[in-house]
């Protein structure tokens, strides 16, 4: 029998959710969180405030390499949502 979590994360890899760089957005999530909070924004603005620069960092990746690097559009759009959601989360999980 195939271990759930080693089957999930396959799954994860190959729709494109998961890849080399989701780390990098989680880190980045906490990062700016702690920065937002030290500037003494509120709970909500901390985590809007990642969403936001998320958000434009998403922008500025299609601006620069659009969905090539991914295969398809698909897997983007996947990969997209999947890096807003990590930072996004993990800002959240820091406020709480």
């Amino acid at each position: 029998m195939k271990n759930p979590l080693a089957t999930f994360v396959a799954w994860q890899s190959s729709s494109g959710a998961l890849d080399g760089w989701t780390s990098y957005h989680i880190a980045a999530g906490a990062f700016l969180c702690k920065i937002f909070q030290w500037l003494d924004w509120s709970d909500l603005w901390c985590v809007m405030g990642v969403f936001i620069i998320g958000v434009l960092w998403e922008i500025f990746e299609w601006v620069v390499e659009n969905w090539r690097p991914y295969g398809s559009k698909k897997k983007w759009a996947v990969n997209t949502a999947s890096d807003l959601f990590v930072e996004t989360a993990m800002a959240w999980w820091m406020v709480l």
